[in-house]
């Protein structure tokens, strides 16, 4: 039976821990690889090209969100399960859309993760029962809601305001995106313009409602 290699990118060290062990204990599961931030899961998977990829929403530098979509250009073949603490729907459709093959809520049961990894490394899809129900309700039109917040700013933009929110300047932001300064300064003015919000403690709140930070950052 081949191997199912799997690489882990959560930026809580005791819960990869935790996913690790659990992973171990499947005979044919090898953890080649583990990260705490986006912007490392991208370099890390691209040398790796694990079979599967689990990935933490909420991550500092760069959230699993918008990681997603550069992972799978980076490397197509990885099958990609997102995590959360939340059953949020919005979430769940937009990381199906970009590509992922799999979302797990992490309060799921032990024995759920099993069922996701051999899933998805068989190339379908898993859903956390917990969220199966809103995506299926979202599909067939019952929910019509959709916060609009996030549409507004482009994934450059979104990557931004979670390093403001997360403390860094400016010039820290250019070097970590190996932009210049001045084109960080605009994507600040353009996005706080697009928010209606002009000053760092309001971003760092909408940085949270978007669930590109945690609120205990």
């Amino acid at each position: 039976m081949k191997q199912i290699s799997v690489m882990l990118a959560d930026d809580h060290a005791l819960f990869r821990a935790g996913l690790r062990a659990l992973l171990e204990e499947m005979h044919d599961v090898k953890v080649v690889a583990e990260t705490e931030n986006g912007l490392d899961l991208i370099k890390i998977a691209r040398e790796k090209k694990p079979d599967v990829t689990i990935v933490d929403i909420t991550m500092p530098e760069l959230n699993g969100l918008d990681a997603l979509p550069k992972l799978k250009a980076a490397v197509p073949e990885t099958n990609v399960i997102m995590l959360s603490m939340h059953a949020n729907e919005q979430y769940v459709m937009q990381t199906l859309k970009s590509g992922a093959s799999g979302y797990m809520v992490k309060t799921a049961a032990t024995t759920e993760l099993e069922s996701a990894v051999r899933a998805v490394a068989r190339g379908e899809t898993f859903l956390s029962p917990a969220i199966s129900r809103s995506v299926i309700d979202s599909c067939l039109g019952r929910n019509k809601v959709q916060p609009r917040t996030r549409q507004l700013l482009t994934p450059r933009q979104r990557e931004i305001l979670q390093l403001i929110a997360e403390g860094n300047t400016s010039k820290q932001i250019a070097a970590m995106l190996n932009l210049s300064f001045k084109t960080v300064e605009t994507h600040r003015a353009q996005l706080m313009d697009r928010l209606d919000i002009h000053d760092v403690a309001g971003l760092v709140r909408c940085a949270m409602r978007l669930g590109l930070i945690a609120p205990d950052r």
